[in-house]
């Protein structure tokens, strides 16, 4: 009963325009930053030790940009509920997919690194550019709430994409590899390892920073071709993302040079639009600041 009617209320609100959404946006920017100050303490934590080169109006700045585009992409995943395909291909341009195609053409699957950074739930609309007997999957962590986790299943998946939790995508790929099965899989890399299992640093946004590499033990393991997503924000509501080759063969490098390419690639695109990173999240609790 609770998911029938929050289901409803959701996507009866998603039927609002897009210009009258980003009014609202602005009420909740406002709301969320001036008076709830949502987690404001760690955001600056993250931005200030993340850019020690910057003033502290600088800073303020971003940080005041970030809550902007914080209510603007809540705002934009909830009208996933409704968003036509051909409005979400116009929305969201993706750009160098032809080399992604041929490649997957040819037989050999991809694995996608994406970041917490601009929309990525935007980013479930790429079985709309790739071709139909490809699988297009996206590795998801389970929500606690179950009602929640039914309804973000639903718009994650209305574009074509698969789903597959975290906990079950070494079994779900070996599953695609045994039945030669070509899919493309988005991986959301930058994940925070628990402390327990932070055995792997590297240098990210200026810190000392634990990461996971599973990524790139399924794309070697597997002989994936390995692309990251570039994505800029053109505009409120519109985005441009670029497939780019991060190596032509991922599995002749040394153990975590495809994660610490990933890093490297992140970090400039962060850099670039600073205001599109999740700075909300606690993801450097167990890394040293440089």
């Amino acid at each position: 009963m609770t998911y029938h009617l929050l289901s409803f209320f959701l996507r009866l609100f998603s039927y609002l325009p897009f210009c009258l959404l980003y009014i609202i946006s602005d009420g909740l920017y406002f709301l969320v930053y001036y008076i709830f100050r949502y987690r404001r303490r760690i955001v600056r934590k993250n931005l200030t030790e993340s850019f020690p080169e910057k003033s502290e109006h600088d800073i303020k700045e971003i940080e005041k940009k970030f809550y902007s585009f914080f209510t603007d992409n809540m705002l934009e995943s909830l009208k996933m509920f409704t968003i036509s395909r051909k409005e979400m291909i116009q929305r969201v341009k993706f750009m160098n997919v032809e080399e992604v195609n041929a490649l997957m053409r040819s037989g050999k699957s991809v694995s996608l690194f994406l970041g917490h950074y601009s929309n990525w739930e935007w980013m479930s609309s790429i079985p709309l550019h790739i071709d139909k007997n490809v699988i297009g999957a996206q590795i998801y962590h389970k929500l606690s709430n179950k009602n929640m986790d039914r309804l973000m299943l639903y718009i994650r998946e209305r574009m074509g994409a698969v789903c597959v939790e975290m906990r079950k995508t070494a079994r779900y790929v070996n599953e695609l590899a045994t039945e030669n099965k070509v899919c493309i899989i988005g991986f959301i890399a930058d994940q925070s390892p628990r402390k327990k299992d932070s055995r792997h640093f590297l240098h990210f946004l200026n810190h000392n920073t634990p990461v996971l590499t599973g990524t790139e033990k399924i794309t070697k393991h597997y002989d994936f071709g390995a692309f990251f997503l570039d994505v800029k924000r053109v505009k409120r509501g519109y985005y441009e993302a670029r497939f780019v080759k991060m190596h032509d063969n991922p599995k002749s490098l040394p153990d975590f040079e495809l994660t610490a390419i990933y890093y490297q690639m992140l970090e400039k695109c962060i850099r670039t639009q600073p205001e599109l990173y999740l700075w909300s999240h606690n993801r450097f609790r167990n890394a040293e600041k440089l």
